[in-house]
């Protein structure tokens, strides 16, 4: 596998099965498979005149809680990413891993002295001073939600600059990391609302931090990043008030439901808790790519982590989705001889 490919090539896997892409069942895509109610007519929207950006920006602050001077968008989670590392110019970054590869990447791309710090074997590696800390809350590639007091107060004294990754927190029941701007200067937090509201093709990254390190990124920005399509669905997506408890909801029982698909199988040595809607899985025998070519014939795609820092071809992620698929998979698995 690549070194910074991810989940999702649906298109590809379909093309090689020879099948339509509405046949594949997608378990290597953490996107959330419920989806908001759009009522937006997208042949009625006026695209002749340049985008403006005040509704979707006050939309987004209402959604939480914040000011809407905290916050600065992005063609995408990935672009805020690359912004940032080359904005802040710093020489170090810790990332504890393993983590989405983007940051990997974007650290390597801008000339960042590297230090990857292993979640799975010590958390309370020392981190050196004035760096930049990456931290996935809840994490990827196995969903684990950590509690950030005790992180944030450390890398307070050891002036770094921290960005937390909050992509994955819609989809808990946690707080998040947005009530300590106040006490934290120097924290950034990225939310990356495309997977919640299924729509990783609409590219809206967010940015959150204090408003005096919103107003210094924002001054080398361009005038125009998102498209009308981007921002009018976005938009609507957020009018859906009954969207969050539900998704959270049908989510959370859906999560039960493939734990218990997962922990029942053989082919599987550990399981991983999850507080978001996928699982990591160590396999017991088989490796990851034997175990998609055996899934391939059920059109069911999983994602192999092998090339995450510090996993090998044994471990594979599993995202949650319908009963339907669910059921699917399930069914898979216990055909898959051993």
């Amino acid at each position: 596998m690549k070194t910074y490919e991810h989940g999702g090539q649906i298109e590809a896997f379909a093309k090689e099965l020879g099948c339509d892409i509405e046949e594949v069942i997608d378990l290597s895509s953490n996107i959330n498979f419920v989806k908001p109610h759009i009522t937006l007519d997208f042949n009625a929207l006026n695209i002749a005149s340049y985008p403006t950006y005040d509704k979707l920006y006050q939309a987004i602050a209402d959604n939480y809680g914040i000011k809407k001077e905290q916050i600065e968008l992005f063609n995408g989670g990935s672009s805020a990413i690359f912004t940032l590392f080359r904005h802040l110019d710093l020489k170090k970054c810790t990332i504890y891993s393993p983590a989405y590869l983007e940051y990997k990447k974007a650290a390597k791309t801008f000339n960042y002295e590297l230090e990857l710090i292993n979640r799975f074997n010590n958390l309370q590696c020392d981190v050196k001073e004035n760096s930049l800390v990456i931290f996935v809350n809840p994490s990827t590639p196995e969903a684990s939600f950590y509690e950030l007091e005790n992180f944030l107060a450390y890398w307070k004294t050891q002036k770094c600059t921290v960005l937390v990754d909050e992509s994955f927190l819609d989809f808990t029941y946690e707080k998040g990391a947005t009530r300590f701007l106040k006490e934290y200067d120097n924290l950034y937090i990225l939310k990356s609302m495309t997977k919640f509201y299924s729509s990783a093709g609409i590219r809206v990254g967010t940015l959150v931090s204090n408003t005096q390190n919103i107003k210094a990124l924002q001054k080398n920005e361009p005038m125009w990043k998102l498209s009308q399509f981007d921002s009018h669905y976005l938009q609507e997506a957020l009018k859906d008030k009954s969207f969050k408890q539900l998704a959270k909801t049908i989510n959370t029982k859906n999560n039960a439901l493939m734990e218990q698909t997962l922990k029942s199988s053989p082919l599987f040595k550990t399981v991983f808790p999850s507080s978001a809607n996928y699982f990591l899985v160590q396999l017991n025998t088989l490796n990851a790519k034997t175990f998609q070519e055996k899934l391939k014939p059920f059109k069911i795609m999983v994602r192999s982590c092998e090339n995450f820092d510090f996993l090998d071809d044994s471990y594979v992620r599993i995202a949650v989705k319908s009963q339907r698929d669910i059921e699917c998979f399930k069914n898979a698995l216990e055909s898959i001889n051993i």
